[in-house]
């Protein structure tokens, strides 16, 4: 791309500095002009700024609106069971009240900061109250890439649909299988049993090999990356280069077998809007990520772009057989279209290259943020997971209520060895707190993941073979060499989104097509972002190439 402006360039008089008499008659330098600051007068660049932020401006005002569309169960539901209604009041059963719903739907109508402040709690303890995560976020306008109004996600899987059904059974087995490592997927009899149970499914959309799921494919993400070798990617095993030091990626992670919020009373409290008294119980050793319980963990602390900008990090550095025992980073290449791979004299530092790349991962994660919480407060306001086990167990345990819950669900072997552990046929969580206080659909985690993956796919080379891949041992004190199948960049970092918003889910907090569809919406924003950036370059640029989440070849 040439710059919008270029006007011929004349040598800089650098032999001396021209000089004028100010009023006060000392000597000071006179203003600079074109030519010898750069191709523009300042008038001129001044305008040119004004033009490149108009254009991105127009480009985002011109763009189609999408249609912003609801499953339809607020309607469909006049007693709100299909719908997010944490915090808020609510009945013995756990169905919440009218009036308070009407209250928080109409402050969100107004988006007035007062009137959402009004909105009741279930809560009457004020030092235990919890609060409603930032509504107003869905509201912000932004100065960079498309505002949170012009992007959009389908409508999420209705509340008595087999969709939701074969979700809601995959988050029963996560839930059991929490403690199983992933290298013990093919052999464990549970993790063999959701696989089986999850081909029967009338309608379930994770991945499948030949038509079935099975343990290699269970519990794993939509992308062919996803599907290829271990099951956490390389970027949550690998040490981060942090300039002169290294962070080692074992972490601090919950002992096993403890699940939150599995007595009903506990549950109904959580509903209203009240604290949690349990806390979480710490392994005392730190381990690498080897089950569902230490992904779950993770994804519980984590800063949100957290695990991005330790992947641009590791991609930054190359490998030091010398620098022991880490022996340095993956060192992978710049994305092949970055315009600096060709030039001798020059290369990239805060365009296109490594302070550029370690930025603009931070950057997309509060527009993707913005994005998906107007998705979750203002269009689709879906229940969460834990809502929902709330649901199955009155239904289960005999009480009056009328939910039309698929049957798929209320036989399935994952609920009834759920109730042979807990006495309940609630949703076990692996946090104290369940679920925050926003719904469910889209997800933050995975909208941030998609966008900052997408960000990193379009600055380094995606086709790039990770060297020297790991795995964790099956208690995570230790890696131990990958052997198999080659590792792409790309790859691991669709991995890594997925780990990332899947990982959520092994928490009992989201479902499947959270994950997916904010996958695919945080590459919505990060292609926007991107569209504004190449915008606002100097160099001679075609364009940011990468392969989109569905396969698709994408240059922007």
């Amino acid at each position: 791309m040439k710059h919008p402006i270029r006007s011929s360039v004349s040598r800089r008089a650098f032999l001396a500095t021209p000089t004028v008499v100010s009023a006060s008659g000392s000597l000071q330098a006179a203003p600079a002009t074109s030519g010898e600051i750069g191709p523009l007068t300042p008038h001129q660049r001044r305008a040119l700024a004004f033009h490149v932020r108009m254009q991105a401006a127009q480009f985002h005002k011109d763009a189609p609106l999408p249609d912003q569309i609801p499953n339809g169960d607020e309607q469909a539901f006049p007693n709100r069971i299909a719908n997010f209604s944490k915090g808020l009041p609510h009945n013995s059963l756990g169905e919440v009240d009218l009036n308070a719903y009407q209250t928080l739907h109409s402050a969100l109508a107004g988006g007035e900061q007062s009137a959402l402040e009004a909105v009741p709690s279930g809560c009457m303890d004020p030092a235990r109250r919890l609060k409603f995560v930032n509504p107003l976020a869905g509201m912000a306008c932004d100065l960079e890439g498309a505002d949170s109004h012009r992007l959009a996600i389908p409508p999420a899987p209705r509340f008595n649909s087999a969709e939701t059904t074969g979700e809601m059974v995959e988050l029963y087995w996560q839930a059991l299988a929490r403690d199983v490592p992933f290298i013990d997927y093919a052999t464990s009899p549970l993790t063999q049993m959701a696989a089986a149970e999850l081909s029967r499914m009338s309608d379930f959309r994770g991945p499948k090999l030949s038509g079935s799921v099975t343990p290699s494919t269970l519990f794993r993400g939509f992308t062919a990356g996803d599907l290829a070798g271990p099951y956490i990617s390389q970027f949550l095993l690998k040490p981060v280069p942090f300039g002169s030091q290294y962070v080692e990626q074992r972490m601090r992670t919950t002992v096993a077998g403890l699940d939150y919020l599995t007595a009903f009373s506990d549950w109904l409290s959580l509903q209203n809007g009240c604290a949690p008294l349990a806390a979480e119980q710490y392994d005392p050793v730190r381990r690498y990520i080897r089950n569902g319980r230490d992904l779950a963990t993770w994804v519980h602390r984590d800063v949100l772009f957290q695990a991005y900008f330790n992947a641009c990090l590791i991609l930054l550095t190359p490998p030091d057989a010398s620098d022991q025992p880490t022996g340095g980073g993956i060192g992978a290449p710049l994305n092949p279209t970055n315009p600096y791979n060709a030039l001798q004299a020059q290369m990239g530092f805060g365009t296109l290259g490594a302070p550029y790349a370690a930025t603009m991962v931070a950057e997309a994660a509060t527009r993707a943020l913005k994005a998906v919480w107007f998705q979750k407060w203002f269009v689709h306001r879906r229940l969460r997971p834990e809502e929902f086990g709330g649901r199955v167990h009155n239904v289960r345990s005999g009480q009056p209520v009328n939910y039309p819950i698929h049957s798929d669900l209320l036989t399935s072997s994952a609920l009834t060895e759920v109730f042979r552990r807990h006495s309940s046929y609630l949703l076990p969580q692996a946090y104290p707190e369940g679920a925050p206080l926003h719904p469910a659909y889209g997800a933050g985690h995975a909208t941030v993941a998609g966008a900052c993956v997408t960000m990193l796919k379009a600055l380094f080379d995606p086709s790039f073979v990770i060297p020297n891949p790991v795995v964790p041992s099956a208690d995570g004190l230790s890696l131990v060499p990958y052997v198999g199948p080659a590792l792409t960049v790309g790859g691991e970092l669709n991995k890594l989104a997925a780990n990332v918003g899947i990982g959520r889910n092994f928490a009992g907090i989201h479902w499947r097509s959270d994950y997916t569809q904010s996958l695919v919406l945080g590459e919505a924003v990060a292609i926007n972002i991107l569209q504004d950036h190449k915008m606002t370059f100097a160099e001679d640029f075609a364009g940011f190439a990468f392969p989109a989440f569905d396969g698709t070849p994408r240059t922007v």
